[in-house]
């Protein structure tokens, strides 16, 4: 499916509000709510919108820690960890990566002794290093035209 220029402006309004109703959008637009209805339908069927989530502080919801780790998976153990790291509660955000390591995890802690405890249920899998995010500086930034 082409993604052309009324699209755009439709997922420009979603990205901004995914709770915008087809008759805002129309307005924004400029077409029919009807037609904004069938564009939208049509892009979840090809999967160019994948969804709609709710954005949750890990902040308000209690957790005092945001960190991001790398694992460099020992030989053997990567096949493993993709199976096991869907089971983490800790994990919102995993990703296989090129480089020196695979893997690079966002995840939310309740404090450091939480991070450690998390830290030694993966060295089994492989060596890590972990930042802690101090603040958000780009969030959830908008997909723009190709």
């Amino acid at each position: 499916m082409k993604v052309d220029g009324l699209n755009w402006q439709i997922l420009r309004c979603l990205q901004e509000n995914a709770r915008m109703t087809n008759t805002e959008i129309s307005r924004r637009v400029g077409v029919s709510s009807p037609a904004v209805a069938e564009r939208i339908k049509k892009m979840e069927d090809a999967e160019i919108i994948e969804g709609y989530a709710t954005l949750v502080s890990p902040f308000e919801a209690g957790y005092q820690l945001k960190a991001l780790i790398t694992l460099r998976a020992f030989m053997g153990m990567l096949k493993p960890f993709l199976e096991k790291v869907k089971s983490f509660d800790e994990v919102i955000n995993c990703y296989r990566i090129t480089g020196n390591e695979n893997i690079v995890m966002e995840v939310v802690l309740k404090n450091q002794k939480h991070l450690e405890a998390f830290i030694d249920r993966l060295i089994s899998y492989g060596e890590t290093k972990t930042q802690i995010v101090l603040s958000h500086v780009v969030k959830n930034s908008e997909i723009k035209p190709v």
